[in-house]
């Protein structure tokens, strides 16, 4: 095994540090804590321990955490008028509704009720596309913190190849746009690109976020690339990512495992955009060092 092991964990411990710190701050300067209001509608056992997971972080931060557990029989309606009364609740900076939601229910239209200055997730419509123009937003928390482990790495990206596999809301296009913002050179693949492999080849930075176990060989890599492993697949009680860890380690010149890489940077940088958004609120100018 060649490739050097991007510890995300360790990343984000870090950052988690820093932000308690600035949240300290926060408090000091505004006379109360950043807030974050997380939506759990159903049973899914992921979900329940990812915002298990986001409530302790929260609280560890020094921030409020206010969760709003639903049953699944819970009508849409409901949750609209949910996310409502948070929109307008001076003690929630940030607001994350947990997905997916139960089936037959349109995530859409409840994401699109979230207020664009509340969206920690960086979902909404204003959002997406105030990142899609270059104008300050609030970014999802998976690319963002990727595209930190990725500058941690190999420093200015300009003019990097990257290929960015997946073409998701949640993380494919928001890492086109944040890499392109850095000037890399962007190519976004996909279920239906043509000569997968030789377009993976390209990439000096590869992300994998297509959600598909271990479907990038290592000899679909560029020797020494750069490889940001976002997926989360369950085979035979494990863990594994999208890349074929044992195979890429020994012609990538870094990678991220799985677990262990990009996972823990997502709660970093939740925490991260609930401080940002509640400086926003109070007029404040935005934290540096994050």
């Amino acid at each position: 095994m060649s490739a050097e092991i991007i510890d995300g964990k360790a990343f984000a411990e870090q950052l988690r540090g820093r932000i308690a710190e600035r949240v300290a701050q926060f408090v000091a300067q505004a006379k109360r804590k950043p807030g974050l209001a997380v939506v759990l509608v159903g049973e899914d056992p992921a979900s329940q321990v990812y915002v298990r997971s986001k409530g302790k972080a929260t609280v560890a931060a020094g921030m409020e955490s206010f969760e709003h557990r639903l049953p699944a029989t819970t009508g849409e309606d409901d949750i609209i008028a949910l996310v409502s009364r948070l929109n307008a609740d001076p003690k929630v900076d940030a607001i994350l509704v947990q997905l997916p939601l139960p089936s037959g229910m349109d995530d859409k239209k409840v994401i699109a009720t979230i207020d664009p200055a509340k969206d920690v997730d960086g979902f909404t419509i204003a959002n997406a596309g105030r990142l899609a123009v270059g104008e300050d937003a609030l970014v999802p928390c998976t690319p963002l913190g990727s595209l930190m482990l990725l500058k941690d790495r190999l420093g200015d990206l300009s003019g990097l190849e990257a290929v960015v596999v997946g073409r998701s809301n949640i993380v494919g296009k928001p890492m086109a746009q944040l890499l392109l913002q850095e000037n890399c050179t962007v190519t976004i693949a996909h279920s239906r690109t043509r000569n997968l492999a030789e377009v993976v080849r390209r990439g000096d930075i590869v992300v994998a976020a297509v959600g598909r176990a271990e479907m990038i060989r290592g000899d679909w890599l560029k020797p020494g690339a750069t490889v940001i492993d976002v997926g989360i697949n369950r085979v035979d009680g494990k863990l594994v990512g999208d890349v074929a860890f044992a195979d890429a380690a020994h012609v990538a010149g870094a990678i991220t495992p799985v677990p262990g890489g990009v996972g823990p940077m997502t709660i970093a940088l939740l925490l991260r955009n609930t401080l940002v958004a509640a400086h926003a609120r109070e007029g404040l100018p935005a934290p540096v060092g994050l």
